[in-house]
């Protein structure tokens, strides 16, 4: 069988958080074994369990881009933009994990972080509606065929 090249950018990608998300793992554990509560900082642990979630999320993507509808410039550009989001989400709680500056990014949320998150929302959903719609017509064309 051959993939689609949506399909194997969202494996490629899938990987890559995957393997981020192990190496977070171990900067999980050295912070453990370091503090005298025995626990990381708060976002270093947000971080590690995010990549991971954010690899199995984008291996449901590469499923649903490789049985797609909608043209493959579209389905590759829609699976950027979350994946994107993705990993610039990772990296923001890696630096707050590392920065150490802070529990709760959103207290106080300033107009910056407020518009980042809605960029976000609108990136995340609305890619992966694409990416979804295009795979329930691929679906349903076949159903009507």
């Amino acid at each position: 069988m051959k993939l689609e090249l949506a399909a194997e950018l969202a494996l490629i990608a899938a990987g890559l958080l995957f393997l981020w998300g192990l190496l977070l793992g171990v900067w999980k554990f050295a912070a453990i074994s370091a503090s005298s509560d025995g626990h990381a900082h708060l976002y270093v642990d947000i971080a590690h369990r995010a990549a991971l979630m954010y690899s199995f999320a984008t291996l449901l993507l590469a499923a649903l881009v490789q049985f797609n509808a909608w043209p493959s410039w579209l389905t590759v550009a829609a699976l950027a933009v979350v994946v994107a989001f993705f990993a610039g989400a990772i990296a923001a709680y890696c630096l707050h994990g590392w920065r150490r500056d802070t529990e709760n990014q959103y207290h106080p949320a300033g107009r910056a972080l407020t518009a980042a998150t809605i960029a976000l929302i609108v990136g995340e959903v609305g890619g992966t509606l694409v990416i979804f719609s295009g795979f329930l017509a691929h679906v349903l064309h076949g159903w009507a065929a």
